[in-house]
This record gives structure tokens, C-alpha cells and sequence, in this order.
């Protein structure tokens, strides 16, 4: 009594489709899938920046200063 065989959730399922439909079940995994693929690059940006040395990140600075220099001056 305490799990469910494949019938309870083939009904289930059955009844899910009946009541969203495929069109917006597949709309809502393709915005699951988007979601997901947005978070890990986002995720692999943070480890990027987090893995450079003192160094590269003071550099990194300058230069986007200097840039900022740059198009105030135009």
C-alpha cells in the first residue's frame, strides 16, 4: 500500500496529458531545459572569474578603466 505500481502512474500521466495537453507540456520542458542551460554558464562565468590570480583581475581593471576613459573622453 505504501508505493504505487506502473498503473497508478500511467493514470496519472494519463491524466496530466488530458488536462495540460502535450503543446504545453513540451513548452514548459523546453523552458525547463533553457532555464537550466542559462544557469550553468552562468555558473561556469563565476568559476572563471573566481580561478583568476590577483594579478589577472588588477589587470582586468586597468584595462576596463581605461576603456571607460576612453568613450567618456568621445
Amino acid at each position: 500500500m505504501g508505493s504505487f505500481s506502473i498503473w497508478h502512474w500511467l493514470i496519472v500521466l494519463a491524466i496530466v496529458l488530458v488536462i495540460f495537453g502535450t503543446k504545453k507540456l513540451r513548452n514548459a520542458g523546453g523552458d525547463l531545459g533553457g532555464a537550466i542551460k542559462n544557469f550553468k554558464s552562468a555558473m561556469k562565468e563565476g568559476e572563471e572569474g573566481a580561478a583568476k590570480t590577483p594579478e589577472q583581475l588588477a589587470d582586468q581593471q586597468k584595462q576596463n578603466s581605461s576603456t571607460n576613459s576612453e568613450q567618456n573622453k568621445v
